[in-house]
Formats: structure tokens, C-alpha cells, sequence
């Protein structure tokens, strides 16, 4: 048995540029060699191999059996490796650059943000991570239309199957009020009791957000009344204190609108919001997306 575990790439792309000139002057030239040095280089591998790889004679050099059939092979080879190389250097530039993150609500939720911002940062301390501030219209945070790498958003997403998502936070939804509000003076409120009000919605783009914060699911059937449509945390507190309706909050969000005139009550009957760091699926093996996503699932302890 022949063994031929020690030949390596530059035997290949030795005899690979030999085989395509078919002169071994003009191969060591392209190669940045001299001629004696391809020749020895040649020999050493075919004596690896037992076989001849070239027929040389007075009327030139030519491929022997042996060497045509080795040919495609050693080609390949070494396509293999130049895209195998491409691809490291691609993941290295990829972890030495910048992980756009939309978010249209701050993951800042007591210490969350740090916390993941100090793995991702010693996971690859090459890299930075950048946030974005989204509009509400926009519930992929920037993930739809290509203009964020990443997004912490609140679930559900629309077009789902688009995107890969770890949870960070599951929090109770609230509702905030007036604090002038008959309901106000409840400790906890049940949702059947805020159906017949106005309620604060989400632009219409927002799609299946806005029905999630306007809890279509726990109505039974009947449609919402629309006091104002809003579209920050700006809009929706002076909103709440013109009495143009009630909206839903998530649980760390209730200081985003309960700062004057304005408070927030548990509710009965509908289930918690769900926060989360999501991606296209398409980018899922990005070096800079997984140790993000890693990162949250290490700061909310979820591996």
C-alpha cells in the first residue's frame, strides 16, 4: 500500500500548474520558483504516489495516465482550500466588524443590556455592537428590510418563519390609564373590564404587534375601539393624558408612560409580552449574530 498521508497543498498546485502549462519553465515562473526546484518538487510527489505524472521527452512534457487521472482531483483540492480559505478570512473580517441591533424599545430592563453587552464584548472583543432606534411602525426592528443585523423586538413577529429569535424577557402586560380613571382606583383589572374602552394602538404597519397590544385574542370576537394611533413612548404618554384611551404596557416599560398623571394596573385574563433578540434565518450562522444571541442566552441564563 502506498501512503501519501504527507503530501500537501504546494505538491498540488506544483503539479497542477505543471500539468496546465505542460512546461516546466513556464510553471516555475508562475509559480516564483526555479525551474530545478519544480522538477525535484515533481519527483519528490510522484515518488510519494509510486506512479510517474509526466512523460518527458524531446518533444516536451505530457501527462502520463497516472497523472490525468490525479489531475481533477488535485484541482479540486485546491479550489476546496481557496474557498475554504475565503471562508475563514470572511468569518475573521466578520468578527472584527460592527453588529447593527434595531430596537424600537430599550433591552435595558434592569441591567439586561450591560449584561449581554459584556459577553458579546468578551466573546469577540474585536467587534462592536451598535444599537438602533426604530420606528414602531416597523416590528422586525429593522430585520425586514435589511437595515439591522439583529433586532431585540417584541413576539410575535410578522412573517415568522423569516426569522430565528432567543427570549430575553417574558414580562406581565399592564395597563396604563389616567390616573383620574374609575379603573385607576382597582389594584388589578380584569381585561373583560377594559374591552368597551378606547384603546391607544400601534400604527397599522406594525400588523400582528398591534393586534398583540391590543390583546385581539382575548376579546372574543369583538373589534377594538381606536382612541389615537401612536407610534413612541412620547405619543402614547400625552396621549394617555388627554384621556384618548388606555393601552397595554410591558411590565418594564411602565416608566417609559407613568411619569405624571398617568399609572398602571395588572390585568387579569391576558397572557405576559415575550422580548426577545431575534435575526434572519438567512444570517443565522454570522459569527457576529450567534455571539450576540449567546450572549442572551448566557446574561438571561437560558443555557
Amino acid at each position: 500500500m502506498v501512503m501519501t498521508t504527507d503530501v500537501h497543498l504546494r505538491d498540488l498546485r506544483y503539479f497542477a500548474t505543471a500539468a496546465e502549462e505542460l512546461h516546466f519553465t513556464r510553471a516555475a515562473e508562475r509559480l516564483y520558483v526555479s525551474q530545478p526546484a519544480l522538477s525535484k518538487q515533481i519527483r519528490a510527489l510522484e515518488g510519494q504516489l509510486g506512479a510517474e505524472l509526466f512523460v518527458r521527452g524531446p518533444q516536451g512534457v505530457a501527462l502520463t495516465d497516472a497523472g490525468e487521472a490525479l489531475l481533477p482531483h488535485a484541482v479540486r483540492v485546491l479550489e476546496d482550500w481557496e474557498r475554504a480559505a475565503a471562508a475563514v478570512e470572511s468569518a475573521r473580517s466578520a468578527r472584527r466588524g460592527t453588529l447593527v441591533v434595531g430596537m424600537s424599545t430599550s433591552p435595558g430592563r434592569g441591567g439586561l443590556l450591560p449584561a449581554i453587552r459584556s459577553r458579546f464584548t468578551a466573546a469577540v472583543p474585536e467587534a462592536s455592537l451598535r444599537l438602533r432606534q426604530v420606528s414602531w411602525d416597523d416590528p422586525t426592528a429593522g430585520l425586514a428590510g435589511k437595515e439591522t443585523d439583529a433586532a431585540f423586538v417584541w413576539l410575535p413577529l410578522p412573517d415568522p418563519e423569516r426569522y430565528g429569535w432567543t427570549v430575553v424577557a417574558e414580562e406581565p402586560r399592564l395597563v396604563a390609564l389616567p390616573e383620574t380613571h374609575p379603573l385607576a382606583a382597582r389594584a388589578q383589572i380584569d381585561f373583560a373590564d377594559l374591552v368597551p374602552l378606547p384603546f391607544l394602538a400601534l400604527p397599522r404597519a406594525a400588523g400582528v404587534l398591534r393586534d398583540h397590544w391590543l390583546a385581539l385574542d382575548a376579546r372574543g370576537g369583538r373589534p377594538p375601539r381606536i382612541g389615537a394611533e401612536v407610534a413612541s413612548a412620547e405619543e402614547t404618554y400625552e396621549a394617555l393624558v388627554a384621556g384618548l384611551g388606555v393601552c397595554l404596557v410591558a411590565a418594564g416599560n411602565a416608566p417609559l408612560v407613568t411619569l405624571g398623571g398617568v399609572t398602571t394596573r395588572p390585568v387579569r385574563g391576558i397572557e405576559p409580552s415575550r422580548f426577545a433578540f431575534a435575526w434572519r434565518r438567512e444570517d443565522a450562522d454570522h459569527p457576529l449574530v450567534r455571539a450576540c444571541a449567546q450572549a442572551c442566552r448566557l446574561a438571561t441564563g437560558s443555557v
